[in-house]
């Protein structure tokens, strides 16, 4: 009875999420084009509720989300708008003893000192690399703002503010001042148990350069086998935000990944252009089993080209956010994935490890900004939570094994802050359709909730609340096209042989921040709450088993390092089936398994079964 309590209470929050609606304005009439939808959704009851649905608020945003809101967006330009920028002057400094309150305050001990000596400060070059305003162009305050964002999320910055400058003498110019404060960007990291010895050293600012260089080494002590893992990426080539990849990564077993991948995504809601290519090969062992249930390990080998573009357009022609951000967005993909080892006919007869070739095309609606809160992830780093609308839809067809099966998608999400604190919700649905029957379908529910700040004494807290709901149907009949609920697709911590085709989670987390620090170091107790159920289409989901895990921990991470912690925490589980019941872990439980939403419609993709 308490089992199905829960679940009902969870569904019931699940459910009542799509009962909430976006808080992000959609201005009236501005263009011709929004005329004539206007003028054409008046002529029936329900056009008339698209239209509302689609461009107008179906809900008033709570006044203390207003008042949150408007925080968030104050600007400090407005007497500068339109002025021409004369110079943009740039300035960084060391990670120690330095202050963007307190530009007196200076480095004063030995460690600070030391530290700043080691440390390679980043470039001025590179910062410009991220902004989205130029020298001797009129000022946009959404532009420097949205710059201030992109700096400030870069992972070698602990915080940044850009400023506008009078200039003396003159009515129509003005400077802009930008400061900003490294973070420590060496960060070592290791473990070592009986059998694993693993040490990882990951540079994020190498050279001053904003490039990220990691190197994973791993060390089996039971037969001397080494692993290795290396990643380099360039996040924005000559201030075209184009992200450049290169990945090797080979495990105990020889098996390994190559890859290198650029792309420009919509990064910023004033982005027009967006796309991508990649290439990776892939090699793996892995054991297939036939209609005689005889097991047989196979070599896996395949290569993915992988090439989408997109374009997005303003639906308005105002000259506020909202004008700005409401974007119809169109894009285009082309993936191609060849096998050159695989499988032979009697253990594959469907012939699902064959070459086949993705042809895509989406196009959608969507509105979103970023507002700045803080106490999320960080404990009192400045961070940033999109809130917005998108719908989406997608069509195209696979061809694989000599058959074309066409493909339609769709996704609906939303996300702002109420009364109550956050709520987002994701809508996704899709399927392969093979002479009129539906064929490795998906549907995708998933929701966040977080609430405002609770404060007791100095002690802050937030409640996390994360359910997912996935459902396949006419699934094909191999493990790489089921479900299961193992470490990252479901519950940190387990590793079983349980696939369906239909799972629930829920993750719940109480998150708390102590005041205070000791040289920089902070502490953030939390408390974590995992549920899993798993079936396959003979059973309903509902019916199966509710698996758990209840994990308890401490947080802690470093001003200087801004967005690198560690943590000790411990697990409990009431079973995991094949390694016995009442399981106590250590370290088995991440306090980053909720991520924040993303309303930004991305190259487009057949909806994933995970």
């Amino acid at each position: 009875m308490p089992k199905r309590l829960l679940l009902v209470s969870l569904i019931f929050f699940f459910i009542c999420s799509t009962g909430s609606a976006q808080i992000v304005r959609v201005p009236r009439d501005t263009t011709k084009v929004y005329s004539y939808i206007e003028k054409y959704s008046k002529k029936r009851k329900f056009t008339k509720f698209l239209h509302r649905l689609v461009f107008k608020p179906t809900q008033k945003v709570s006044a203390s989300s207003r008042k949150k809101q408007a925080a968030a967006q104050k600007n400090l330009y407005v007497p500068y708008e339109g002025k021409i920028i004369r110079n943009i002057n740039v300035e960084t400094f060391d990670p120690f003893g330095h202050s963007l309150d307190n530009p007196k305050k200076k480095p004063n001990t030995w460690l600070e000192k030391t530290g700043n000596s080691l440390h390679i400060k980043t470039q001025k070059w590179t910062i410009r690399n991220n902004l989205l305003f130029r020298k001797n162009e009129p000022l946009d305050s959404l532009l420097v703002k949205e710059s201030e964002r992109l700096i400030q999320r870069q992972r070698y910055i602990r915080r940044v503010t850009i400023k506008p400058v009078p200039v003396a003498n003159s009515k129509d110019s003005v400077d802009i001042q930008i400061s900003v404060l490294d973070s420590w960007s060496i960060i070592p990291t290791g473990s070592v148990s009986p059998t694993n010895g693993d040490l990882e050293i990951t540079e994020r600012n190498f050279m001053g350069m904003g490039h990220q260089f990691e190197n994973n080494f791993k060390q089996r002590f039971t037969d001397s086998e080494n692993a290795y893992a290396m990643r380099y990426i360039i996040p924005n080539f000559r201030n075209t935000f184009i992200n450049t990849t290169l990945l090797y990564d080979v495990d105990f077993e020889d098996n390994y990944v190559k890859s290198i991948a650029l792309e420009r995504t919509f990064f910023s809601p004033f982005t027009k252009w967006a796309g991508g290519s990649s290439f990776q090969q892939r090699f793996y062992r892995d054991s297939l089993k036939n209609n005689l249930n005889e097991y047989r390990k196979f070599n896996f080998k395949f290569e993915t080209s992988d090439f989408w573009a997109g374009h997005s357009i303003r639906l308005f022609d105002g000259k506020s956010e909202d004008d700005r951000i409401s974007n119809l967005v169109m894009t285009l993909r082309y993936s191609n994935q060849k096998f050159i080892e695989a499988p032979t006919a009697d253990f594959d007869p469907i012939h699902f490890f064959s070459k086949s070739q993705l042809y895509l095309a989406s196009i959608g609606i969507t509105s979103r900004r970023f507002i700045e809160d803080k106490y999320l992830f960080n404990n009192g780093i400045p961070e940033y939570v999109q809130i917005g609308k998108t719908y989406s839809f997608t069509t195209g067809f696979l061809d694989k094994y000599s058959n074309k099966r066409p493909y339609l998608g769709g996704r609906f999400s939303f996300g702002g802050y109420y009364e109550f604190g956050y709520l987002s919700l994701n809508a996704e649905a899709g399927s392969y359709f093979n002479q009129g029957r539906s064929e490795q379908t998906t549907f995708r529910l998933e929701a966040l909730y977080f609430s405002d700040i609770m404060e007791a004494g100095r002690w802050k807290f937030r409640q996390f609340i994360s359910p997912q709901l996935v459902i396949g149907n006419n699934r094909l009949p191999v493990k790489n096209d089921q479900l299961n609920i193992n470490e990252r697709n479901g519950i940190q911590g387990f590793e079983t042989n349980l696939f369906g085709t239909k799972k629930f989670l829920a993750t719940l987390q109480t998150q708390s921040y102590v005041p205070g620090s000791l040289y920089g170091f902070r502490l953030s107790p939390f408390f974590n709450a995992t549920f899993g159920m798993i079936s396959d289409e003979t059973q309903p989901l509902f019916n199966s088993r509710l698996y758990s895990k209840f994990g308890l921990g401490i947080l802690i991470s470093n001003d200087y390092l801004v967005f690198n912690s560690f943590q000790i925490s411990f697990s409990y589980y009431s079973t995991i089936p094949g390694d016995g019941d009442n399981i106590l872990k250590s370290n088995t439980l991440k306090n980053n398994e909720i991520e924040l939403p993303d309303f930004q419609i991305e190259k487009p993709y057949v909806v994933p079964l995970q």
